[in-house]
């Protein structure tokens, strides 16, 4: 048997969860999940996770498989991955990949970049700059040595910003350069697919999702996650923060943290619904163009309506 991933991407609604189930259920295999906040406990409504029937029905890795505090990162998720792809393998089983986050589908694709030593003293000076003045900080930092890796990432990145501003810190190179050169040898053909829909119909898919997640119970999640120990407050905001959700989640906790709130959760379930749509839409029409860009999927898109 071939050594075949399937791998499955697009934005926010447009039907990456539906189309992999129907796939994985005529196929006979199972789906790994590349989103790098839908593998924490918790965080269930704004991740916009499976339903729980769903994933009795298909088996699927990397979904609540982490409590919030605990660290997870890309480098563990390729090998993670690889490890499982493998075992579907030899179970004569093509694996499904879906995402998600875009680093994740590209370093189990392409390998991971992480050959230059860090500096923590220069990247605790970047974390605090990120504190005091915000990540756009740090983006138009990175737009200033290395625009091509800054087109290839978002502000919410800033995890992924604060590392290329240290690889261009520590070695005076711009850190496309490295990712370039480097070459990762596996037997296995990823098959990308990309999911579009007309941008007016996305925008439909965002907002009706949006107003399912407040039926569901998406302040009470929030509501939970504020009143949680600090520490895991910060790593859920963390978790949230470049999701499709996470733009208006962390907002929230952010604004919430900083200022008085009166009792009661009048002030917090108003932010949500009168702020969740807009900003949605606002982080949707930058990631849709995004992330076809970064996996060089342009060609490979195309049109999937879930039923």
């Amino acid at each position: 048997m071939e050594r075949r991933v399937i791998v499955i991407v697009g934005a926010t609604g447009s039907g990456k969860t539906s189309l992999s189930l129907k796939l994985a259920a005529k196929l006979n295999t199972e789906i790994i999940s590349a989103d790098s906040r839908q593998i924490y406990k918790i965080l269930d409504i704004g991740t916009a996770k499976p339903l729980k029937e769903e994933l009795n029905q298909i088996k699927h890795h990397f979904i609540d498989s982490l409590n919030p505090d605990e660290p997870f990162n890309v480098s563990k998720y390729e090998d993670a991955s690889l490890k499982i792809i493998d075992e579907l393998h030899q179970k004569d089983k093509i694996p499904i990949v879906v995402g998600g986050s875009g680093l994740y589908i590209k370093a189990l694709v392409d390998g991971l970049f992480n050959e230059v030593d860090t500096d923590e003293e220069f990247r605790r000076k970047l974390i605090d700059e990120r504190e005091k003045f915000g990540n756009e900080y740090l983006y138009q930092k990175l737009i200033a040595v290395d625009k091509e890796s800054a087109n290839t990432m978002l502000p919410q990145n800033w995890k992924r910003v604060i590392r290329a501003l240290e690889v261009f810190h520590l070695t005076g190179e711009p850190i496309w350069k490295f990712h370039a050169e480097h070459k990762r040898e596996v037997d296995i053909e990823f098959l990308q697919n990309g999911l579009q829909w007309e941008r007016e119909l996305l925008y439909q898919n965002i907002n009706n999702r949006v107003d399912k997640m407040i039926f569901d119970g998406l302040v009470g999640e929030i509501k939970s996650i504020l009143e949680n120990d600090k520490a895991i407050l910060l790593h859920s905001a963390s978790k949230y923060s470049s999701s499709m959700s996470g733009a208006i989640d962390l907002k929230i906790i952010s604004v919430t943290s900083r200022c008085s709130i009166p009792e009661g959760f009048s002030t917090k379930t108003a932010l949500v619904i009168v702020c969740f749509s807009p900003m949605c839409l606002m982080f949707m029409q930058e990631t849709a163009t995004w992330s076809g860009d970064m996996l060089g999927l342009k060609a490979a898109f195309s049109t999937y309506r879930p039923e």
